[in-house]
């Protein structure tokens, strides 16, 4: 992403696509993130796309690499390259998407049922923070209804971003 990027989105960790073409979110998760962001208003191109976990963990089954949830030791591992990132950067917004990207950085407490969509100022992290769904949830859905749903909410929660961001953009 752009080193001048005001918003810097935090997945969880590359996944098989991402592994072997070596980019964040190509995979059909980021295919859906950036349909998300084009809805909220939101050019990819202008932001900083990154992992919390910079390995993609993955079992054998058969010809496909399944993926695994990342544990502790291996988020903290990889916490150093993040921070670096972050201070490279240095996002107006930090968007984290899912529960291993939220808790890397606000801690392994957090749930992000309880503080989606809820703009957190002052973190130490970024100026503004939010932590939304990862995409994969959203391909996770059970049905057309739910997905729709869900993916529904999840570009509310980019809208959000994109409106703050626009109002950053006219203050200065």
């Amino acid at each position: 992403g752009l080193k001048s990027a005001r918003v810097m989105l935090v997945g969880e960790q590359p996944g098989d696509r991402e592994d072997i073409e070596g980019r964040p979110f190509v995979g059909p998760a980021g295919q859906l993130l950036d349909r998300a962001l084009d809805e909220a208003g939101i050019d990819r191109r202008a932001t900083y796309v990154t992992n919390a976990v910079k390995h993609f963990k993955w079992e054998p089954r058969g010809k496909r690499r399944l993926h695994q949830r990342p544990n502790r030791t291996e988020v903290d591992a990889c916490g150093p390259w993040l921070a670096s990132e972050i201070e490279y950067v240095k996002p107006d917004f930090l968007v984290l998407l899912g529960s291993t990207a939220a808790q890397a950085l606000l801690g392994s407490d957090v749930r992000v049922t309880r503080i989606r969509g809820e703009v957190m100022d002052d973190t130490g992290l970024a100026p503004h923070v939010m932590a939304t769904v990862h995409p994969s949830s959203i391909l996770r859905a059970r049905g057309d209804e739910e997905r729709r749903q869900a993916m529904a909410e999840f570009v509310k929660d980019l809208r959000a971003v994109a409106r703050y961001s626009r109002s950053r953009s006219a203050s200065r």
